[in-house]
């Protein structure tokens, strides 16, 4: 008797379901990488190329395979800070820069790390990123220019409106109304993504209409956009320092994006630090080749995984149709006008601002944490916004580590009751001591310690005001504090303490 082993799946399995959701994924991707592109302050080439590296280079080599990786609106604001500060010649550099400290934290095993900053930190990042983007694009629909702040936008948004260009308003009318209407509108064409729909409906819209308005502007072909970055006039320290800002950031976004994605299909879990290595190997090249930053994108990794992805193909050949598309058909993309992609960027804005987090954050009592890294990365700027939301972060974990609760029971026959809860480490050794030092003197005090830490700084502070306490005339009974210690630290014997 003969038995059939089951074969298994090459390596090209899955492709039927593959190939229809690359498609989907890059008709979403194009219209969004050209308008990130245009907000970062770079060419649409340097978009096209990012997400056509993106996709091929970190589909393949990449740790979560249904992951789709491209340029991102969560880099918007920094990257046209660089622009801006290096020049576009020179972004490319630090891009690069960043691809190697993501290469090298991946190999050390880092990617972990990356995932420690505070929920409300980033939330308020993304919103604040949101917020900027908006402000600005409201210009481009009314027929300006974004400014270089938010402030400027605000201050400059009265003038813009009353001397609005009646076509590029008409026509980024048209784009934001076809994408709320979407959702509904495409229930019978779900290939079909909004944002394509948008932008075409912006653009036929666009063409008839008399007079010039603002379009894409496509300078040669893809090949033609291919070049190696330039050093400007700043110190390579200026650069490296850019560079390491940029990783943490992109780090932070394309793991907490594939932990995301984890959660939305069965298949195999993400392995970050290989992630992190691919994601890192993309910029490099990017960077070098005139692409913008990359990261992990939640949107078009779930526009992936809805539309019938499984396996890391569906991510590889979006980016090869990106390529197809970009060589073949670029000379399309200069029909788009700008205002189609505004109105495309103020709802991508509008949906980084995600209410539901704030309140998630609020109720966890962080609302504070949120609103600070907030204002700070919408009125001062990305990195100082970031920096100044960790430090309150780190100050109120240190705040509720120094935390001690006493509750104290004083019974009938004169002796108290005191129980001590919270994490006694030595932040807490002040308030611990204080607290202590006003129970009424010379009482037998029973001390319960309710804890879920315990270091020597607190076991010695205990034991200095038991002294303390004993000797003005009281009595203080209490369990072992090494057997407790021993116990919290999962060392030695596990047995309940004996009174001491």
């Amino acid at each position: 008797m003969t038995t059939t082993l089951p074969r298994r799946p090459g390596p090209f399995a899955g492709l039927v379901g593959d190939i229809p959701a690359s498609l989907v994924v890059f008709l979403v991707a194009l219209p969004l990488s050209l308008g990130i592109a245009v907000a970062s302050g770079a060419t649409p080439q340097a978009g096209l190329i990012a997400a056509t590296i993106g996709g091929i280079v970190v589909g393949l080599l990449g740790g979560a395979p249904l992951q789709v990786s491209g340029p991102a609106a969560g880099l918007t604001v920094m990257v046209y800070g660089y622009v801006q500060q290096f020049g576009l010649a020179s972004v490319g550099i630090v891009g690069a820069i960043a691809g190697g400290v993501q290469m090298l934290g991946g190999t050390m095993r880092l990617a972990r790390a990356a995932l420690a900053i505070s929920p409300a930190v980033l939330h308020a990042m993304l919103a604040g990123i949101g917020i900027l983007i908006a402000l600005g694009q409201l210009h481009t629909i009314l027929g300006g220019t974004p400014k270089s702040n938010a402030l400027a936008n605000l201050a400059t948004l009265p003038a813009a409106l009353a001397h609005a260009d009646p076509g590029a308003l008409l026509v980024g009318g048209i784009t934001l109304a076809v994408l709320l209407a979407w959702p509904r509108l495409g229930r019978r064409l779900p290939f079909l993504p909004g944002s394509l729909v948008a932008i075409l409906a912006g653009t036929l819209v666009s063409l008839l209409l008399p007079g010039d308005l603002a379009r894409v502007t496509i300078a040669g072909s893809l090949l033609d956009a291919i070049r190696l970055p330039a050093f400007g006039d700043h110190e390579f320290t200026a650069y490296l320092g850019a560079g390491i800002a940029l990783a943490v950031v992109a780090s932070a976004e394309s793991l907490l994006c594939a932990v995301a994605t984890d959660q939305l299909h069965p298949g195999p879990r993400a392995d970050l630090d290989r992630e992190l290595v691919a994601q890192g190997i993309a910029n490099t090249l990017s960077g070098l080749v005139g692409g913008l930053p990359i990261t992990g994108v939640i949107v078009r990794s779930s526009a992936n995984i809805a539309s019938g992805a499984r396996t890391k193909w569906s991510a590889t050949l979006h980016g090869v149709w990106m390529a197809v598309f970009v060589l073949c058909f670029a000379g399309l993309l200069a029909h788009v006008p700008m205002a189609a992609l505004g109105a495309l960027l103020v709802q991508v804005g509008v949906k980084l601002v995600k209410i539901a987090e704030a309140r998630k954050v609020a109720s966890f009592g962080d609302l504070h944490v949120y609103l600070v890294t907030l204002l700070g990365v919408v009125f001062w700027n990305l990195l100082w916004g970031i920096g100044i939301g960790f430090a309150l972060a780190l100050l109120l974990l240190l705040r509720r580590t120094s935390r001690v609760e006493l509750a104290t029971t004083d019974h009938a026959n004169g002796t108290l009751e005191v129980r001590v809860g919270g994490h006694l480490s030595f932040l807490a050794v002040p308030a611990l001591v204080a607290q202590l030092g006003e129970l009424p003197p010379r009482r037998t005090v029973h001390l319960h310690f309710e804890v879920d830490g315990l270091d020597h700084a607190a076991i010695e502070a205990v034991r200095s005001w038991r002294s303390g306490y004993e000797k003005a005339g009281g009595k203080v009974v209490k369990a072992s504090l090494d057997r407790l210690w021993r116990e919290l630290s999962g060392r030695g014997d596990q047995t309940p303490p004996a009174e001491e």
